[in-house]
């Protein structure tokens, strides 16, 4: 999945670049697996914004993702690898013995008329077969892990990324997630073999604010060059620092390196390391 370059014809193309789309194998969605999501723009249920910059976008259709994979040992054969405007990894259209098609999130090296399993004990490891941490070699990369058994994956399911079982004691795995953070995961618990697909999509330079809208992305103003009844940082003439001990946000509050996580979470004993800085 490599990262396409073109010629400079314009500023914004100089400092851009796109995905190369040479592993999709299909342009058009499975219908019945596609729904139309209502854009909200960052707005709650009372229409406040509750998270800025959100809106506009081109229109997207969602697809119907199968998170949980629980027909166990059934066999099923990818019949195409295609592109998900809502992920940055690709999506795997499979279709099992009983004729029933899902999507799935398609692993790194996953091709066109490979045979993925789901099961609840332990079989042969290969790329996208699913099982329970407690059948998979310790060493494995792993992605689309549940936190909850028969819940569904929750965690690394993003392009490129992958979690490192380390080892299986006690009822629980432990995982090394890509952010560093060691886990514990209860060992029936799913989770799927082999690395997310795309990895260059972290390479991709969006180049100009065109681009951006088109995602769904409004502009984003510095505080620093607004007034001082709009930001904490704003006012001054000429180019000043913000003249505070630390960055605030709009509305006063501490920023950039903030601990946001609830120190008395309550899955916080499930965490023997947390992420890397």
């Amino acid at each position: 999945m490599p990262i396409k370059i073109y010629k400079p014809t314009s500023p914004g193309r100089r400092q851009s670049s796109v995905d190369a789309f040479t592993d999709i194998t299909a342009s058009e969605p499975k219908k019945s697996l596609v729904l139309m999501l209502k854009k909200y723009s960052g707005r709650n249920s009372q229409g406040k914004i509750t998270v800025r910059h959100r809106g506009g976008g081109v229109k997207q259709y969602y697809r119907l993702i199968d998170f949980h994979q629980d027909k166990y040992d059934m066999p099923a054969i990818v019949t195409t690898i295609e592109y998900d405007p809502n992920r940055g990894g690709r999506i795997a259209l499979v279709k099992y013995q009983d004729n029933e098609e899902r999507y799935i999130l398609a692993p790194q090296e996953l091709k066109v008329g490979m045979t993925v399993m789901s099961s609840q004990k332990a079989v042969t490891p290969s790329v996208g077969v699913r099982m329970p941490l407690k059948y998979i070699p310790i060493g494995t990369m792993i992605h689309n892990i549940e936190l909850t058994q028969g819940k569904g994956g929750k965690i690394v399911r993003s392009a490129g990324l992958g979690a490192k079982l380390m080892v299986v004691d006690s009822g629980f795995g432990q995982v090394k997630l890509p952010s560093g953070e060691v886990r514990m995961i209860k060992e029936d618990c799913s989770a799927t073999i082999g690395f997310v697909s795309n990895p260059d999509r972290r390479l991709i330079r969006w180049g100009k604010a065109g681009r951006m809208r088109h995602r769904g992305w409004r502009p984003t103003v510095r505080g620093k060059v607004m007034n001082p009844v709009d930001h904490p940082h704003g006012g001054g003439e000429g180019r000043n620092s913000i003249g505070l001990k630390h960055p605030k946000t709009p509305w006063g509050k501490p920023a950039l390196g903030v601990k946001t996580r609830k120190p008395e979470k309550w899955s916080n004993k499930f965490i023997l390391k947390t992420r890397s800085k």
